[in-house]
């Protein structure tokens, strides 16, 4: 086999690999014994007239395409290894010569990772923000917790006020006419939320537990229900209970109801800390996005629209699974937001643009750095995966995951040494 390579304009190249006539009359083999079945040859039994007979009787191109299918298989991954070639598409072949006896010479045209010129990426100067923990940010985390530990209790006494939940029986009428969907009972409508038509809630404030009430309001002229739309209505509406929150009081009791500690005090300084340590942690992954930012800003590479269009892939069929995780469907959801599957990738298409130059950037530096991914940290890698599993044959799980993603761990891996050295060698300003 021989290859001549030529640089191409945006990113491709052309590779016109010859594959010698001894190694094409082997695809040429495996092609007929591949297709002799298909054959119907007068004196022979079906799929077994020789090869020479079926190429005389149908000419010897009705065995070429799987035989240079056979021949490209085998070529072309050598052709591009032996050229440190690193292909980001399919190819796309074309032939140049072709026949039995004779040399194979096709042409392989070919997208491959662009080259990237670093800019500094030591030393570069980024602003870090300090994020604080304020009296009221605790307070809120507290106050946070008194309200899922609250507890809807029956109003005795009192009438309807905001924020009370008033647990109502209720008959609309139009016209005298009592309307489809105009009826409840026991139905817990929390005044102040809006739930029903405007006018409605209001009108119930001042209401005591067991009294009725007529309840006159107008549905909006662009009501659901055409037929309602803009119409005057009458409810009668019976108030058969007043439900109001109960937050419990702030003190130790409470605070060991609801946690491990003892004292308000406690639970205080380590709501504290925790919030201390979100914020750290929040602050340094804004410090890293930045750097990375910044780094990726000052190089140069011309990404391939195949690399986008693949992150834009992966993007959707991400938005796609986290939709399905909570009950969703893709089509229903461009559906409520108006949206055509152009539309959201095209939506996606900056943002894949921009994770595909970061990632050929970060991988840049790793070359540029000779950052090695050990065997050993390979293994602590999927090792760690797997622990999530809980299954009780580490090893076991571990080989499996790293059999199926070793170049995603490694890329991960990889990465992150990236990271860190950049990390160290910047600064915060």
């Amino acid at each position: 086999m021989s290859v001549k390579v030529e640089k191409l304009e945006k990113n491709a190249v052309k590779l016109e690999i010859t594959v010698s006539a001894e190694k094409f009359n082997e695809a040429l083999n495996k092609s007929y014994k591949k297709n002799a079945k298909k054959f119907n040859i007068p004196g022979f039994r079906k799929g077994k007239a020789p090869m020479n007979v079926i190429i005389q009787y149908y000419g010897e191109g009705v065995l070429y395409d799987d035989a240079i299918n056979f021949a490209c298989e085998a070529s072309y991954p050598a052709a591009i290894e032996e050229n440190k070639i690193e292909p980001v598409d399919y190819p796309e072949i074309d032939v140049v010569s072709i026949g039995k006896g004779e040399d194979l010479v096709y042409t392989a045209t070919v997208t491959v990772k662009p080259e990237v010129k670093l800019g500094d990426y030591k030393g570069v100067e980024v602003n870090k923000v300090e994020y604080k923990v304020t009296e009221e940010d605790v307070e809120a985390e507290v106050n946070s917790m008194r309200e899922k530990a609250a507890r809807m209790v029956s109003k005795e006494d009192g009438e309807v006020n905001e924020g009370d939940i008033a647990v109502i029986d209720f008959e609309g009428f139009v016209d005298d006419t009592a309307f489809e969907g105009g009826k409840g009972e026991n139905f817990e409508l929390t005044i102040g939320s809006g739930t029903f038509i405007p006018g409605f809630e209001d009108q119930l404030k001042g209401t005591k537990a067991g009294e009725s009430k007529d309840v006159n309001v107008t549905f909006p002229e662009d009501y659901r229900v055409e037929e309602l739309a803009g119409k005057p209505a009458l409810f009668k509406v019976t108030v058969n209970e007043i439900k109001v929150k109960e937050v419990p009081e702030l003190d130790d009791e409470f605070v060991k109801d609801v946690s491990e500690f003892d004292t308000v005090d406690e639970l205080k300084a380590d709501i504290k800390k925790k919030l201390e340590e979100a914020n750290e942690e929040k602050a340094k992954r804004e410090f890293e996005d930045a750097v990375i930012k910044k780094i990726t800003d000052a190089s140069e590479v011309e990404v391939p629209d195949v690399m986008i269009e693949r992150e834009v892939d992966f993007m959707v069929k991400d938005l796609d699974m986290k939709l399905k995780y909570q009950g969703l469907d893709i089509n229903k959801y461009m559906e409520l937001l108006g949206m055509t599957m152009d539309k959201l990738r095209s939506d996606f298409r900056e943002v894949s643009a921009n994770r595909v130059k970061t990632n050929l950037v970060v991988t840049a530096i790793a070359k540029a750095e000779n950052l090695e991914v050990t065997e050993e940290e390979l293994l602590n890698r999927a090792e760690e995966i797997a622990k999530r599993y809980g299954e009780k044959d580490l090893e076991k799980m571990r080989d499996i995951i790293l059999t199926a993603e070793r170049e995603s761990i490694k890329e991960e891996i990889s990465n992150n040494k990236v990271v860190d050295l950049i990390v160290e060698n910047s600064k915060a300003i």
